[in-house]
């Protein structure tokens, strides 16, 4: 595998396919946090192989979702690369705790990243959060 992991501030075309491509759903799972948010793209050679986005609540604390990987390509760790990177650009931006909601069938990979369930939501989906235990500072 070629890998390259990218981080952009904005929704590009190859983000928007993938989701829909491992969602599977249409212009409903978009919305406003797309353009303010930080996405991750991990391409193998010239395809988008696994994705995710970020973006700070009101509290400033980092949410994680859309997290991807090709079917094609699972069972790679590209997921948790995925997490990680998003994870490291929160923690430099001043975030001190990460938030996903985890399907069901999800929560055991955030598990192994160190996530802890909240509560269970009224949804089915499960509230999971990380605090950073190391804050990364610039000098």
């Amino acid at each position: 595998m070629d890998l390259r992991i990218y981080l952009y501030d904005k929704l590009v075309s190859d983000a928007r396919a993938i989701r829909q491509e491992v969602f599977a759903y249409g212009d409903e799972g978009f919305d406003k946090r797309e353009n303010k948010s930080v996405h991750v793209h991990i391409y193998d050679g010239g395809t988008l192989v696994s994705y995710g986005r970020m973006f700070c609540d009101e509290s400033g604390d980092a949410i994680i979702d859309h997290v991807c990987v090709r079917e094609s390509h699972r069972n790679k760790k590209l997921g948790r690369r995925a997490v990680l990177a998003l994870e490291e650009d929160a923690n430099k931006s001043g975030a001190m705790k990460a938030k996903v909601k985890a399907t069901p069938g999800t929560a055991g990979f955030f598990e192994k990243l160190g996530y802890i369930a909240d509560d269970s939501g009224a949804d089915g989906d499960i509230p999971m959060s990380k605090e950073f235990a190391v804050k990364i500072k610039f000098h």
